[in-house]
């Protein structure tokens, strides 16, 4: 074999090629024959994940939500419990290889506040990849997690937001803004398909943007090795390593749209500049395109 590295006579360059060809599938073999234990591997975490929350939604949790401090304290100790746990949940799916996660951004996360933080959406665990990285993050629910017993509990412990009618949500985000929580939502209201670079943004992150006076924080999430994408089920644990990046781009304000502007036209406005904005960071050596 250590003939493969070196010119070889002329009369021996199909036996050492034959040779270099053998060894060159036994990478691939290998991560083949592996699969089934990364598969159990990863469906054992999501396992791990809901046991986990169904039993911290009636015992840790109504603890310290019940625990003497003030409405807003008692709140963000539910969530700095809720961001250990997702920390927790991305460590185990790192050790059975479903995803790595590099982010150099960790620390503006940290100590982000009061701030709508937008993300484009290419995996099923991107909501848990963020508040993994916030320790101070609330999120819009839709109503069918809230009649999940595994997640119910959870999410209102930690004073998440149920996604229901226009004015009563505005309101929760203001009152979530207020107390220095940071809102979580993705623009793109689904899963990326594959084949697009993201989703078209819906108006709703700038409106809520602009109507509580808040900053946008836009995260991008790049990944490789695409999987757990709009088209697959839960459990197709994907054959290689996801790796995602986390980036942070610069706050955005409305700062620079004009004020004979009316509300509408501000949010298509804003909507448009941040789609854009992704469309730019992601249109390059992103495979899901």
């Amino acid at each position: 074999m250590a003939n493969c590295f070196r010119r070889s006579p002329i009369n021996n360059r199909f036996k050492d090629k034959s040779a270099c060809s053998i060894g060159s599938y036994q990478p691939e073999q290998r991560m083949v024959s592996l699969y089934p234990l990364r598969w159990l591997a990863g469906i054992a975490c999501y396992i791990a994940f809901g046991v986990g929350g169904l039993l911290s939604s009636v015992t840790v949790l109504p603890l310290l939500k019940y625990w003497p401090g003030t409405p807003e304290q008692r709140i963000k100790r539910v969530q700095k419990a809720v961001h250990v746990m997702f920390r927790g949940f991305v460590k185990m799916l790192t050790a059975a290889k479903v995803v790595k996660v590099s982010a150099r951004c960790r620390e503006q996360l940290r100590n982000a506040e009061s701030m709508v933080v937008i993300a484009n959406h290419p995996t099923l665990i991107d909501v848990v990849v963020l508040i993994s990285l916030m320790p101070n993050a609330g999120c819009i629910v839709k109503q069918g997690l809230w009649r999940n017993p595994f997640m119910r509990g959870v999410l209102s412990a930690a004073g998440y937001i149920p996604n229901r009618a226009a004015e009563l949500l505005l309101q929760d985000c203001q009152q979530v803004l207020q107390r220095g929580t940071n809102l979580v939502i993705f623009p793109e209201g689904t899963r990326t398909q594959k084949g697009t670079v993201i989703n078209d943004f819906a108006r709703g992150a700038a409106n809520i943007a602009l109507r509580c006076a808040a900053p946008v924080l836009p995260v991008v999430l790049k990944v490789h090795n695409a999987g757990l994408t709009k088209q697959d089920p839960w459990y197709a644990i994907p054959h290689r390593t996801i790796e995602m990046q986390v980036l942070t781009g610069a706050p955005v304000t409305a700062a620079g749209l004009t004020d004979d502007d009316t509300h509408a036209k501000q949010a298509r406005q804003l909507t448009r500049d941040l789609e854009f904005y992704y469309r730019q960071q992601l249109n390059e050596h992103y495979e899901l395109t």
